[in-house]
């Protein structure tokens, strides 16, 4: 079974960008680790310790081995040769065989940091001769998710089916009370996650799914892996 190590900007990122394929994944016996670069606090109804209880119920509901908080600045995360070594010391910690890191066209800078970093940390972890913490290491995949501001038009390298999985990754997204709600006038946002990923569904003739990029070629054991 493969190791993956899912990297987002803010607790509730990677559950809204490819909640879906982590219930999978967990499902299909892998080990899914998740790392927040940020704790995405301060926001208006949510405090650090909400949010942290909020992202440790939504990991509980998708089932991951384990969930890391770097402590990294929410909306002023950057690409600096510091975070950069943060985050390689936990691709050797966990050692992934695939790295997924959200797509970086976006209009949050956070998200866009976020890509940058989770690229550079894939190089820099395997390095040798170096004073990072753990033995050198390269996930030999890097894939990109959707959780993004801007509204694309994509195309995608693949589309996930997680129609067995679209409950559990909407009850992962629904943890997070203090961000979407009644009373900050997004809890309409739920309804529309569901509907993009009905979108997604359709384009492989499957009710949910999920899209993912990829900057390299993906190869095909056999055409039977295709819907």
């Amino acid at each position: 079974m493969a190791e993956l190590l899912v990297i987002g900007a803010h607790p509730d990122d990677v559950e809204i960008g490819m909640g879906g394929a982590i219930a999978a994944c967990v499902q299909h016996g892998h080990g899914v680790t998740i790392l927040d670069l940020t704790d995405g606090e301060p926001t208006p109804m949510g405090t650090p310790e909400r949010r942290r209880a909020e992202s440790e119920t939504a990991a509980q509901t998708l089932g991951v081995r384990k969930r890391i908080t770097l402590p990294l600045p929410n909306r002023y995360l950057m690409d600096t040769v510091e975070n950069r070594v943060a985050v390689a010391e936990v691709i050797r910690e966990v050692r992934p065989e695939i790295l997924f890191i959200p797509y970086g066209v976006d209009a949050h800078p956070d998200h866009i940091a976020a890509e940058r970093l989770g690229e550079a940390a894939r190089f820099y972890a395997k390095l040798t001769k170096t004073e990072m913490r753990g033995d050198p290491h390269y996930p030999g995949r890097i894939l990109h998710f959707f959780c993004t501001h801007y509204r694309l038009h994509v195309s995608p390298a693949f589309v996930l089916d997680i129609t067995d999985q679209i409950e559990r990754k909407m009850e992962a997204i629904a943890c997070y009370r203090s961000q979407f709600n009644e009373e900050r006038g997004n809890a309409g946002v739920l309804t529309a996650i569901r509907t993009v990923a009905a979108y997604w569904g359709t384009r492989i003739r499957r009710p949910y799914g999920e899209p993912f990029a990829s900057k390299e070629a993906i190869g095909l054991r056999g055409l039977g892996d295709l819907l």
